[in-house]
């Protein structure tokens, strides 16, 4: 069983950045090749997907490119969210998630709030 832990959300004001950080409890060497997404669920919406990473390809959904940045580190079995030019829009719960063979695994989820 994987377990992933997040850290870095709070409270940002508008044009400020955050970092979130997503670890799993049991490092593997096969990590590298796991799918690594972040998700994001606002009050009364759906989860919808920030953007992914899977081997050489990153994408992100519109409304974060140029703002937000994923990027993994292998050998710590971590991935992060770099998020920069913070909107009160990005006000939610994000949720780091990995995926690998038939296994879909999921954070505990970090509040961002972005106001003044």
């Amino acid at each position: 069983q994987v377990q992933l832990v997040e850290s870095g959300g709070g409270l940002v004001q508008p044009g400020g950045s955050l970092r979130l950080s997503c670890a799993t409890t049991r490092t593997s060497f096969l990590f590298r090749l796991y799918w690594l997404g972040w998700y994001r669920q606002a009050p009364g919406k759906e989860r919808e997907l920030v953007g992914f990473t899977s081997g050489s390809n990153t994408t992100y959904v519109d409304s974060v490119k140029g703002r937000f940045t994923i990027s993994r580190d292998n050998g710590r079995n971590a991935v992060y969210l770099q998020m920069n030019s913070l909107k009160p829009e990005d006000t939610a719960v994000y949720y780091c998630n990995v995926r690998f063979s038939s296994n879909n695994y999921w954070g505990q989820g970090t509040q961002v709030t972005v106001s003044s």
